[in-house]
């Protein structure tokens, strides 16, 4: 990015605005906010993420940024009455990270710069606290060593237990001024001993170093983890935000804590949030000192709570949503540090949603805006059921609902290299930190001995929808033995399997059965609303899913190729079937008939084992379209090789060596061996399958085709709707499709005259070859539908093999950002997605009135629906599983969609 001569890089806390997020970042954006609201700010600066993506792409600040700060700061110091790091009274400045979206814990904050060896003094006196000034500039320099000048934290900690050790004590606050004075000495070694320099005791040079550490911390290897996770933009840049400081750490009469305007684990309104006397900020968000609820703050300090009540208040309804906030209490006076829309659990999302409307804060399109289809997948998971017997071993804070089952790993590598060979597991930690990361998205859930829910491990758990308990006191956990405690004296070593619920907080050891969710009841029609907990969730989810479903356009059907699944997906909302795949038909003790089929050597036998498929075909026709009564139905003619109904090459090379050996009869497992050898093919994915085996093998396809029509004639004559579609699969000329449609139609005929049954059977195309896409306005022309096959286009597409690149190198795509998600998990619109973009609007400009849908699993994938409406598509089919999520997810895309055009 090139640096504009006239680009303003920092502004102050009273020239922003909400607004401006892209530009200050969302902690910046907010601070202004509440500036402009009135509320009790600490006076303080941003500098822009413009400004941090000049740093990155350049390697150094744009030549203006200094000045400018140097302005800001001056401003800041006239405000204040004091100047940097001055000896006898020094003001102090925060250097905390900011970007657009909020990444908790992943980026860098410096607490307490300006203080030096000599200002320390100063602030003692100012204080009247030798104590506090002491406590702030160990914490400086151990925040400083580790996150600037990149000194291992683990010293600075063992440096600090040290000193715990000497005096006999277990908490921080039990160390005096003098101990801390010989703390600050120990961690001043360390720098020196680590870095080769001394501590820096010129405050600009503090604040300089900071500031460019936060712009680092944009690309550190944890940050770009959870951008990947979360799907954050990685060309966003952070901001800096320069506060003035508070100080919550002065006595009793102070302290720091979380806030949250709503429960966000539940959605409950009430007083949630958490409270540290006698701390700084970081103390909370990292768990490193067990809190006491917000409530209690009631008691300690009246006027406070009750500003505080007040404020959250107003910012809940100047946001129209749940707020998290960050507070200091300095000497009875209270301060705000954040505020940001507060991350919150999916039951939580769909709670306050509704609440909202019903308070008239929002309306029912912004509600529906409020939640994600992964939400709602999260609520239809299983939960533990509560009349199995389990051995309770602990109990902790609810901080992220889910019921988690695996194996106990104490330390993130661990979690990933288990998890990677297969093993579910919980990573259980005393707290975590952002180090912490890629075990955390490694494991089932986390459970950590320390901490509430405003921890590191409970925030960031809620932002992925991960299960967690946090805070478990009684539980010791001994990371360095591997193993966890008990309050009786149990020990759960590493790998021995726990269970914990992150609804009501209680760990278990041993597995725990689970029972459905009561939101897959509800879909299936097995519960209704009423006045507990969980029907208060049903009820929510019930009324943002009706307004999905009256504003969106796509229509969902599921991928069925049976009756049960078929009645299932009707359940769960299915507005008919999108893929019936009826090669799934042909398994079991059918694949005999198959095996005939192959190994037919005149047409006779070929004839005969056609005829003897037939009925069954036609039995399972007509059970599908009873079930799906009046809804379309999609089948698909026969798609893969004809190899995968053979028995394994190994094992039925073995079976006829063996029957040699013996002089045993084996003459079919001869033919059977002989026919395996004949149709092997190198790449049999791109070999004799689909379209291709019913235009190179007689007959195949028109049984297909007849035994569709004979049943929906049949359902017909029993008072039935039958609204049957014919596909053709991997289809990559309109020559092929249009003699498979001509003797299909010639098929459909002899049924009608014999029947006496008028049929509309539609026929059309997967398109799942590159070629099919490209030359889609040709294959309109014989085509009365197209449903795209996107698991198969994106593999020819890309030129992988899925079950084979999946395991061998996406785990290094993801990694190196080559990927920010696996393209078979959510369309690649670049690709994939412009070739259905092409081939929608070539098939409509041959045939108008062509019917359009997409049949690979994308189309249960959230962030892929939103493209597919986006292009025009008629309709989406995924799993019966996934039917709800596509639902919510197409009211969203247009309801959405409908936003941006009323903008």
């Amino acid at each position: 990015m090139s640096e504009n001569n006239d680009q303003k890089f920092v502004y102050d806390f009273t020239e922003g605005n909400r607004d401006l997020k892209d530009l200050l970042g969302g902690k910046g954006a907010n601070l202004a906010e509440m500036t402009n609201l009135g509320l009790p700010v600490p006076p303080g600066f941003t500098i822009t993420t413009e400004a941090c993506k000049v740093y990155l792409e350049s390697g150094s600040e744009p030549a203006a940024l200094r000045d400018e700060v140097s302005a800001h700061l001056d401003a800041l110091e006239r405000k204040m009455g004091k100047k940097l790091g001055q000896a006898d009274d020094p003001l102090l400045v925060s250097v905390r990270s900011g970007a657009k979206f909020s990444m908790p814990g992943m980026m860098d904050t410096v607490l307490n710069i300006g203080l030096s060896d000599e200002s320390v003094a100063g602030l003692a006196r100012q204080a009247d606290n030798e104590r506090f000034a002491w406590d702030s500039y160990r914490r400086l320099i151990q925040m400083f060593g580790k996150t600037v000048l990149g000194v291992d934290g683990d010293l600075f900690e063992e440096a600090l237990d040290e000193a715990k050790t000497a005096k006999k004590v277990a908490s921080d606050t039990d160390l005096d001024a003098a101990d801390l004075k010989k703390v600050v000495k120990q961690f001043k070694k360390i720098v020196k001993a680590e870095t080769g320099r001394d501590f820096p005791q010129d405050p600009r040079e503090q604040m300089d170093l900071a500031i460019e550490a936060v712009f680092n911390s944009w690309n550190t290897d944890r940050a770009k983890l959870y951008r990947r996770q979360e799907r954050i933009p990685g060309d966003l840049g952070t901001a800096v935000n320069v506060c003035s400081m508070v100080f919550g750490n002065l006595g009793p009469d102070s302290g720091t804590g979380v806030a949250f305007t709503r429960d966000p684990a539940s959605g409950h309104q009430g007083v949630y949030g958490d409270y540290l006397q006698n701390a700084q900020g970081e103390d909370v968000v990292a768990g490193i000192r067990n809190t006491v609820p917000l409530a209690d703050l009631e008691s300690i300090d009246k006027t406070s709570y009750d500003q505080l009540m007040h404020i959250m208040e107003t910012l809940e309804t100047h946001y129209k949503d749940l707020c998290d906030i960050e507070f200091t209490i300095e000497r009875g006076q209270l301060w705000m540090l954040q505020t940001r829309v507060g991350k919150r659990t999916a039951g939580a999302a769909f709670r306050i949603a509704t609440q909202l409307v019903d308070q008239g804060l929002i309306d029912e399109a912004e509600a529906l805006q409020r939640v994600t289809g992964a939400q709602l997948a999260q609520l239809m998971f299983p939960k533990f059921d509560e009349n199995a017997k389990a051995d309770q071993i602990g109990r902790g804070i609810a901080a992220s609902p889910g019921a988690a089952v695996g194996k106990a790993v104490f330390d993130s590598y661990t979690a990933v290299k288990w998890s990677r060979s297969g093993e579910k597991v919980i990573l259980i930690r005393r707290e975590t930190n952002p180090d912490d990361l890629d075990g955390m998205i490694a494991a089932e859930g986390i459970l950590t001995s320390r901490g509430g829910k405003t921890s590191h491990a409970a925030v960031v758990a809620r932002g992925m929808g991960k299960t967690c308990v946090c805070g478990a006191e009684e539980l010791e956990v001994d990371t360095k033995r591997r193993r966890m405690t008990t309050a009786d004296g149990q020990v759960v070593e590493e790998g021995d399997v726990v269970s914990i619920d992150g609804s009501t907080g209680k760990v278990y050891l041993g597995e725990v059965p689970v029972v459905p969710s009561p939101v897959v009841e509800y879909f299936e029609g097995r519960m209704h609303a009423g006045a507990d907990d969980a029907d208060e969730l049903v009820a929510a989810v019930h009324r943002i899913m009706a307004y999905a479903d009256r504003v969106r356009r796509l229509r969902v059907r599921a991928n069925a190729d049976n009756a049960e699944d078929a009645n299932r997906a009707r359940r769960f909302g299915a507005q008919g079937i999108g893929l019936c795949r009826t090669e799934h038909m042909f398994l079991g003790e059918r694949r005999q008939y198959v095996e005939r089929l192959i190994l037919a050597d005149t047409d006779t036998e070929r004839d005969e084992a056609l005829e003897a498929l037939l009925p069954l075909q036609k039995s399972d026709f007509v059970e599908l379209f009873e079930a799906m009564d009046g809804l379309p139905v999609t089948v698909r003619l026969l798609d893969p090789p004809l190899h995968e109904f053979l028995p394994d090459i190994t094992e039925l090379s073995v079976r006829v060596a063996l029957a040699e050996s013996r002089k045993e009869p084996h003459e079919n497992d001869l033919r059977l061996l002989q026919a395996v050898h004949r149709l092997h093919e190198q790449n049999p994915m791109l070999g004799l399958r689909g379209v291709r085996l019913g235009l190179v093998i007689p007959g195949l396809f028109t049984m297909q085709v007849r035994a569709i029509a004979e049943a929906a004639a049949q359902r017909v004559d029993a008072k039935g709707d039958p609204r049957v579609e014919i596909m053709i699969p991997l289809v990559g000329t309109v020559q092929e499709l249009e003699i498979v449609r001509e003797e299909a139609e010639q098929v459909i005929a002899e049924v009608q005259a014999r029947t006496g049954v008028e049929l509309k059977l539609a026929l059309g195309t997967m398109i799942e070859l590159p070629r099919a896409a490209v030359t889609a306005g040709q294959i309109a022309e014989a085509a009365e539908f197209f449903s795209f096959g996107t698991n198969d286009l994106t593999q020819t597409v890309w030129g992988f093999s899925r079950d084979d690149v999946e395991a061998s190198f996406f785990t290094a795509y993801l990694e190196k950002g080559i990927f920010g998600v696996s393209p078979f998990e959510t369309i690649d619109k670049d690709g994939v997605g412009a070739l259905v973009r092409s081939a929608v609007q070539a098939g409509r400009a041959t045939r108008p009135d062509i019917k359009l849908g997409v049949c690979g699993e994308h189309g249960g994938d959230p962030e892929s629906v939103h493209f597919f409406h986006e292009v025009g598509l008629d309709y989406v089919s995924c799993s019966p599983f996934r039917i709800p999520v596509a639902r919510l997810e197409a009211g969203r895309a247009a309801a959405e969609s409908k936003g941006s055009d009323s903008r």
